[in-house]
């Protein structure tokens, strides 16, 4: 978490807990289109903090450093996915 966001593990378990509040509003019917802006914006929320982790060294380990490498790009597949599940799918 960049240092300069305040309450860093509230803002953790924030994230999470929007990320399960985010899956089951997709299993609703319903609630399925705006749960699926909902998520875009999380992931583009928690993007900053992607960057971090990478630009920061937050492990030494070789294989978490590309794993943190991919999952930056990776974002703008899963906005894609969620756009094309939850908010193309459901368009009048």
């Amino acid at each position: 978490m960049p240092p300069f966001l305040p309450w860093p593990i509230g803002l953790i378990y924030i994230s999470g807990a929007a990320e399960i509040l985010g899956g089951i509003g997709v299993l609703v019917p319903r609630t399925r289109r705006v749960t699926g802006w909902f998520l875009i914006a999380l992931l583009i929320a928690v993007f900053p903090a992607n960057i971090y982790a990478v630009t920061h060294g937050i492990s030494s380990n070789a294989a978490v450093k590309i794993l943190l490498l991919i999952r930056l790009p990776f974002q703008a597949v899963l906005v894609a996915w969620v756009y094309k599940s939850c908010i193309a799918r459901e368009a009048p």
